[in-house]
């Protein structure tokens, strides 16, 4: 066995050089492929093929190479480009954590001979976690674009029909309510504040803990709301007063600490600690106007009445996250970003997009077909979504494009000749077609964890989605591909 793969094995997929490809097989590679050829399933044949293409493998081994000067020359071996790319995109088909990702391909060795680890040494979860960080929203549209050319490029997908539709993709946070977001406001000033005074000493402003005031607060606050009968504003009112003073001396003392800090009050002699208390600092500069956002809109709410606060916060670690109504009945509110989906043929999505700001549907329209256009090469002949994407307006821009059938009801028109357009049976089997828009979004956020966004931020957001899409993607594509091989 080549010296350097040994070693490779022995040590781990750790940070150090980066290589495209694995540049030896071991004999233990070679058993488990020929142990598992008939376990596989039928997708993965192909989604194999798709995963070793050039461009795909090329832009995730870039995307690591920038993460230090010399990764491309310097440094033991790490993990390849290719097992790097298996495994997170094997981590959203199946919808697993890191820790289950490691666990489960050690175990497993169809798993192993899937993401090319084969014999070798399973990274750990933090590495892997790390990899995650570095293959960023950019490179996974790349990687989505490449995988849809490969898919129009093998017959899997002609771009004759549309479909698009959009739905939530919830931020990792509890229930928004003014009290726990109060809350998590003290819990996490105090905190911060605490590993400051272990590093700096009890020097300057000492720290006062009001973390279990603040507890009792929510807890009466809490028993108030959920008693039964006509609620006790008067006590609710008393109970908040307290606490939205309580959290103004925590953000008060946080404020102090954060000034202390700049002006040296609080230092450390070690360089180390020294940059320790300075991202500290900067810790509590970017929470202490999010708890401040929180008391205003709890005043406006509690003692004004005003429930429609402008840039209304739902959580101190998610801020971007905004409250999404979609009509449901089991759902009536929904706390995380909008997605847009458009697929073609077999169930292939062409595009998405992630919202910094809810549109309205109707504006999605024409840029949806304009997308499709430049992906595919060709408008499509059918364009097929629910009421929400009407307008006069958008039908009239589709069939200009060249669109020939647009399929988008009207169900507030009392045009005659209208409610006989959307009778005829190329309208119904259109809507029957668009309905595998909602199966679609059900699987993704069933099997591909499109449900709760897990990343933190608005990037993680982006490479959630994109890691889900591209996932359900290439077992789609792998489905396909083998009903074409099929005699």
């Amino acid at each position: 066995m080549n010296c350097c793969v040994q070693g490779r094995i022995e040590g781990g997929w750790g940070g150090g050089m980066i290589e495209m490809r694995r540049a030896q097989l071991s004999f233990g590679d070679g058993l488990i492929a020929e142990e598992v050829s008939d376990l596989r399933e039928d997708w993965m044949e192909h989604a194999d093929r798709v995963l070793a293409d050039e461009e795909i493998v090329a832009a995730v081994y870039d995307a690591l190479a920038k993460r230090h000067p010399k990764s491309r020359s310097r440094g033991r071996f790490g993990a390849p480009a290719e097992v790097v790319l298996r495994l997170l995109v094997l981590k959203h088909i199946r919808n697993l954590s890191y820790a289950a990702l490691e666990r489960e391909v050690r175990a497993n060795l169809v798993y192993r001979d899937f993401t090319r680890v084969g014999g070798g040494k399973m990274p750990d979860a933090k590495t892997m976690g790390r990899w995650g960080l570095a293959i960023g929203p950019q490179v996974l549209r790349q990687i989505h674009d490449q995988m849809v050319k490969i898919a129009h490029d093998n017959g899997v997908v002609a771009g004759r029909r549309m479909r698009v539709d959009t739905t939530v993709v919830e931020t990792n946070i509890h229930h928004p309510t003014d009290s726990t977001l109060l809350g998590d406001g003290v819990r996490v000033l105090p905190r911060t504040m605490k590993k400051i005074t272990d590093i700096a000493g009890a020097v300057g402003t000492k720290l006062r803990d009001r973390s279990r005031s603040v507890k009792l607060r929510l807890f009466e606050i809490a028993r108030i709301a959920r008693t039964k009968g006509p609620l006790n504003r008067d006590r609710l009112q008393q109970r908040y007063r307290r606490l939205l003073n309580t959290t103004s001396r925590v953000v008060g003392q946080a404020k102090r600490f954060s000034k202390e800090i700049s002006q040296g009050v609080k230092r450390s002699t070690d360089v180390l600690q020294q940059i320790a208390l300075e991202g500290l600092r900067k810790e509590l500069d970017r929470m202490v106007p999010l708890v401040r956002r929180v008391m205003r809109q709890t005043r406006a709410r509690i003692f004004d009445g005003d429930t429609h606060v402008e840039d209304k916060i739902l959580s101190v670690f998610e801020p971007s996250t905004e409250v999404i109504r979609k009509g449901k009945a089991g759902k009536p509110n929904e706390f995380g970003k909008m997605i847009k989906l458009q697929e073609a043929e077999n169930q292939i999505i062409v595009d998405y997009e992630v919202y910094t700001r809810r549109p309205n549907n109707s504006d999605l329209l024409i840029p949806s077909i304009a997308a499709h256009q430049a992906k595919l090469g060709r408008v499509p002949r059918l364009v097929a979504t629910d009421a929400g994407f009407y307008s006069a307006r958008n039908e009239a821009a589709a069939k200009a494009m060249g669109v020939k059938r647009v399929c988008i009801p009207n169900r507030s028109s009392k045009s005659i000749e209208r409610k006989r357009e959307q009778k005829k049976r190329w309208f119904r089997n259109g809507q029957k077609w668009r309905t595998g828009c909602e199966g679609r979004i059900s699987v993704v956020k069933r099997r591909n964890g499109l449900d709760r966004c897990r990343y933190k931020g608005d990037e993680g957001m982006q490479r959630w989605v994109g890691l889900g899409v591209i996932s359900d993607n290439l077992i789609n594509i792998g489905r396909a591909m083998s009903k074409q091989a099929a005699p």
